[in-house]
């Protein structure tokens, strides 16, 4: 049959060429229908290269007889994202440069042309080039042995019904899924991008943050088709820019947000209720953040701080501990109960064994929580600034020395007097165990901001951990010759600083997880980098920073209360007091 449709085409019988070609295509649709184990290319990429064909015809049509450039543009979005989504991965294991290029030029190119209203002229012909290239693409795939599939009888969508009407179909996320693990370009080190780059993740990244707030108020005034819009913007125009330097790092982290993106557009088709979408747009909220990390690294400042704060924290709570140790020992040795020392140490290493206890209990419990993680770190995050909170006006109103070491003296000699080992154990047992459980506390809400910086963490602890055994020793050599006032008031100062970051960092994850309303300030507050945010706690919205500023106000007035116009008034007091005896003399 096939040699005479070459006689009848050498011929020129066109007549006869027409019923040989007729017959021929006869013959091979009744072979397909007939055998069922032909291998063939898979129908859903068929479709969505015909969708996509189809799409883009519609785009030169709403131009050229509406000249409705808006319903051009849903067209050229709905053959991007509801079509050549699913072919990028495919296409990207073959030629990735290929499927790159096809990307840019409809997603960016494409839609650049249409909302600059450009003539029929210059769009129709960027049309075509987008066409060829993907018949290319096209032709690629059905070379591809690991994408031939068995034939099946099963009727298949046609063309026209996948093309949904303003494409508001349902992405296909089981479609979408089989792309991990396809990327076959060269991979890139986390932070291995050029600063315009990061720099331009960071601007999608807020126009992102700013289109989901909207799509949240949308969705509360029951606009669903006006949030799915917006929503579908979010990811088109802005993530999908994020992708092109983050895909080389992590593809997979990729390819997981584009299916929370998917899923949040499914959800908003579906009518969801208002909670999910706010689940949904949290987790997303948290994938943005790891995008950044991804591309932009940790740097150079966050590590420094993170490696500060972390001495900071072991510093200040374990020098409490070394004080109260060193002068109990030092006043046993004083008063000959050397007898009762190593009851001090066994409550040492008791409490040491239950800190090390509250920390696995305390991971546990973050990990078990599962989906509302963010809400237990936050609700952490909330408890370490009330701690330090009150141990920095705790340990400000023990600043002088005299105070200091009576409060130790009245310690000990209770414990001496009553003659017990067991108040030893537990007096040094709940001396460290007490600013045991604060460490736990803290680490645990840094650690939850301080991500890909724990190596650093962990040497600003071990440091820490050095410095305070060298106070230790000092404190029984030196006893209350030790500077407290500048010990105590510094530690007071690190406690200040970290519960007013401790606090941006909890009010930003309450605002990820939708239990307090977001006031974005871009533009007017500083943007930082996200790992120097999450080491500062300042973060662009109105919440955080009013939340801080209120906080530093407290320390500020309850500072200058305790160190200025208190020791003002006791001198005050003093003076007349003085004054009085004087006068009855």
């Amino acid at each position: 049959m096939y040699s005479k449709v070459e006689q009848n085409w050498n011929q020129n019988s066109f007549n006869d060429l027409s019923s040989s070609i007729t017959s021929l295509q006869s013959y091979l649709k009744e072979l397909l229908n007939t055998n069922n184990n032909l291998p063939s290319f898979p129908d859903e990429y068929q479709n969505y290269f015909s969708n996509i064909h189809t799409l883009l015809n519609n785009v030169i049509v709403e131009i050229r007889e509406n000249n409705d450039y808006r319903q051009a543009d849903k067209h050229a979005m709905s053959a991007y994202l509801d079509n050549y989504e699913y072919l990028e991965a495919p296409i990207e294991k073959n030629d990735p440069n290929l499927m790159i290029d096809i990307e840019i030029d409809m997603r960016e190119e494409l839609r650049k042309l249409i909302k600059n209203k450009e003539k029929l002229e210059v769009i129709e012909p960027f049309i075509t080039q987008i066409k060829t290239k993907l018949d290319n693409a096209k032709l690629i795939l059905e070379n591809d042995p690991s994408l031939v599939v068995v034939n099946s009888n099963n009727n298949n969508t046609s063309t026209e019904e996948l093309i949904s009407s303003g494409g508001n179909n349902l992405a296909n996320i089981e479609e979408l899924s089989k792309g991990f693990g396809s990327f076959q370009g060269d991979r890139n080190e986390m932070g291995e991008s050029t600063d315009p780059q990061k720099q331009g993740v960071r601007n999608n990244i807020d126009q992102i943050r700013l289109n989901l707030q909207k799509v949240l108020d949308l969705y509360k005034e029951n606009k669903y088709d006006e949030a799915l819009v917006v929503a579908r913007s979010a990811y088109l125009d802005s993530y999908e820019n994020i992708e092109l330097p983050l895909r080389p790092i992590d593809p997979d982290f990729t390819l997981d947000m584009e299916i929370k993106f998917a899923e949040l557009r499914n959800m908003i088709g579906q009518q969801s209720g208002y909670e999910n979408i706010v689940k949904k747009i949290g987790e997303l909220q948290n994938g943005l953040d790891e995008s950044e990390r991804l591309v932009s690294g940790i740097g150079s400042v966050a590590p420094s701080i993170a490696f500060s704060s972390s001495f900071s924290i072991i510093f200040r709570e374990g020098l409490e501990s070394a004080l109260i140790i060193g002068a109990i020992i030092t006043y046993l040795e004083a008063s000959r109960n050397e007898r009762f020392k190593k009851y001090v140490y066994y409550g040492i290493i008791l409490a040491a064994g239950a800190t090390a206890i509250t920390w696995f209990i305390a991971q546990f419990f973050i990990e078990l929580s599962g989906a509302s993680r963010e809400l237990i770190e936050a609700i952490a995050g909330i408890a370490a600034v009330a701690v330090l909170f009150w141990v920095s006006f705790w340990v400000l109103n023990k600043i002088e020395t005299k105070k200091w070491i009576e409060f130790v003296k009245s310690k000990v000699w209770k414990a001496t007097t009553t003659g017990s080992v067991m108040v030893f154990i537990l007096l040094s047992f709940f001396t460290v165990y007490r600013e045991g459980f604060e460490t736990v506390l803290f680490y645990q809400a840094m650690l939850s901001y301080a991500k890909y910086m724990e190596l650093f963490v962990i040497l600003g602890m071990v440091l820490g951990l050095a410095v305070i055994i060298g106070v230790a020793i000092l404190v029984r050599k030196l006893g209350k010759k030790l500077p407290l006032r500048v010990l105590f008031g510094l530690t007071m100062g690190i406690g200040a600083y970290m519960s007013i970051t401790f606090l941006g960092n909890a009010i930003r994850e309450f605002q990820e997880v939708g239990y307090i309303s977001t006031t974005h300030l871009f533009g007017i507050i500083p943007r930082l980098d996200v790992n120097l945010a999450t080491m500062t706690g300042i973060h662009p919205t109105l919440e955080t920073v009013i939340a801080q500023i209120i906080l530093l106000s407290v320390y500020l007035v309850g500072s200058a209360y305790i160190l200025i116009i208190q020791p003002r008034r006791k001198k005050l007091i003093e003076s007349s007091r003085k004054s009085m005896s004087e006068f009855k003399k």
